[in-house]
This record gives structure tokens, sequence and C-alpha cells, in this order.
């Protein structure tokens, strides 16, 4: 095949103006949302006393590791701990969000049941309601149950995601009825069929569900600070508030570093997955 007709078309000369006011729109916008995290990467090297000095030093002249030494060596701080708390949590509560989210999906998309859409519609009402109401009666629930400053207290609230339900259930109206049909007639069993025929073809939308909920749990601030109030089980998020200015504020930049950086590589690494699956879940919808 020539060359010239894998090349990108040229702009016509009137789209020569719209694109030049795109470009000058998302430069300074893509430049607002890289300042803070650039102004964290850099002032979690500085040393301490230069940490207050005005102007803000975007490429510093002195670079240090010592930020980090303080962060790792006070045991008052187990910054260690609340990175493994909340690689065990995110994990944990993935693997769970993401399994139930599937079956459920699958069952709402593929099964016949009494009352099959009417509970459809009530999960999806859950949407509208703000979590901030469902909070304390959360909360209430866990302590009755003895579960607060667990990390299972963690996953319980998240187990019920209609977001997650929403997206494979789209996913998996987009699969035709013929191949089921072919797999029972093979003598596939139901779980046979949603293992190795259906799953399979929704792994789009599967992985896209797996990267959110992991970023999710990664991020999640405000649910751990309600349920755990033991310095080892809190999660690196939580702790983060509870450095203190011992060290200025470069304590803070190096425990958002090394919280921040996990999850943007895993996002980094997997976000044309995300796009797609989105996008084939909105196609699949009925």
């Amino acid at each position: 095949m020539d060359n010239t007709t894998l090349a990108a078309p040229a702009l016509n000369q009137r789209d020569w103006p719209r694109t030049l006011l795109t470009v000058a729109a998302l430069v300074p916008l893509t430049l607002l949302i890289l300042a803070p995290m650039w102004h964290m990467l850099v002032y979690a090297f500085v040393p301490r006393d230069q940490q207050f000095l005005w102007p803000v030093q975007w490429v510093p002249a002195n670079w240090t590791l010592g930020n980090f030494d303080a962060l790792f060596a006070d045991p008052g701080m187990p910054a260690q701990r609340w990175f493994m708390n909340t690689v065990l949590v995110t994990l944990g509560g993935t693997v769970l969000v993401v399994t139930i989210s599937a079956i459920s999906g699958y069952a709402f998309a593929r099964l016949n049941f009494p009352g099959r859409d009417t509970m459809f519609f009530v999960m999806l009402t859950g949407l509208m309601v703000p979590t901030a109401v469902t909070l304390i009666p959360t909360f209430i629930f866990l302590r009755d149950l003895k579960l607060l400053d667990t990390h299972v207290a963690l996953w319980v609230p998240a187990l019920t995601n209609a977001t997650g339900v929403f997206l494979l259930r789209q996913a998996f109206f987009g699969i035709p009825a013929e191949l089921e049909d072919a797999a029972t007639m093979d003598g596939a069993g139901r779980l046979r069929i949603f293992l190795q025929v259906c799953l399979p073809l929704v792994r789009s939308a599967v992985l896209t569900l797996t990267i959110l909920t992991f970023l999710l749990f990664w991020n999640d601030l405000l649910w751990p600070l309600v349920v755990l109030t033991d310095n080892t089980k809190l999660t690196l998020p939580v702790g983060i508030l509870f450095l203190g200015w011992r060290n200025g504020f470069g304590l803070y930049f190096a425990a958002g570093v090394l919280s921040a950086l996990p999850a943007l590589g895993f996002y980094l690494l997997f976000h044309k997955q995300v796009v797609q699956g989105v996008q084939a879940a909105d196609l699949a919808g009925r």
C-alpha cells in the first residue's frame, strides 16, 4: 500500500482557526492540571530549609531523599505498614467488586427471572442518593456487625457497586444469543457458559471496571477515615493526615508521591483499555 494512503488528511484552511483556538484553550488547562502534580513531585525532594522560599522553585538547585528517610524512619508513622494496608485493601476490594459485578451484570442481562427489571431499576436509584446520606446508616450497620476498625469494613459498602453492575450488564447485552444457544446444545451448563463463553467477550468492560475500582480503593480517603482508628490499620491516604509538621510539608509531599505514583502508573498503563471498555459498553446498551 502506498504511504500516501496512510498519511493523515491535511487540515483544511478553514479548520486552522478552530485548531489554534482548541490548542490555545487546552495548553493552559493542561499546565493548570500538571502544575500541582509537578510541585508535589519536586518538593518531595527539597530540603526542609528550602521548602518555604518564595517565589516557588519549580526546579530547585538542591535535591535530597531526606523527606523519604524521615517518612520511613519514625516508628510513630508506619508508612510502610500504611502502604501495605492500601495494597491489601485495594487488591482484595477490587477482586470482590469485579466478581460480584460480573455475576450480577450477567444475571440482569442474560437471565429471565421474576422482578428482574424492577430489581435493576431499584438498584439504579441508589446512584441518585449522595454518599453522605448513607454514611451514618452504613456506619451503624457495620458497628452492629462488629466490623469497625477492620479492613472488611472498607469492602462491604463497595460490594453493591451499581455502576459496575450497570457497566457489565450493558456489555453482556451485546453478546449474540446464538452463542449461548450453541453452547447449550453442546452440553454446557450456565456456569460454564458464563465463564468460558460470555466473560471472555466482555473482557474490555471487565478491565475497565477493574481499573476504575482499583483507583477508587487506592485513593479513598473519607470512608477509611470514618471507620479506621488503629494507627497500624490505616491506609496511606488516611495516614498522610497524621504525619505532622516535624519535617516541614516535604514529608506530606513525599507521602503524596508514594501514594500517587502506583495509581498514576496503573492508569497510564491501561488508559486505552478504559476508553475502549466504556465505548463498548455504551454501544452495546439497550
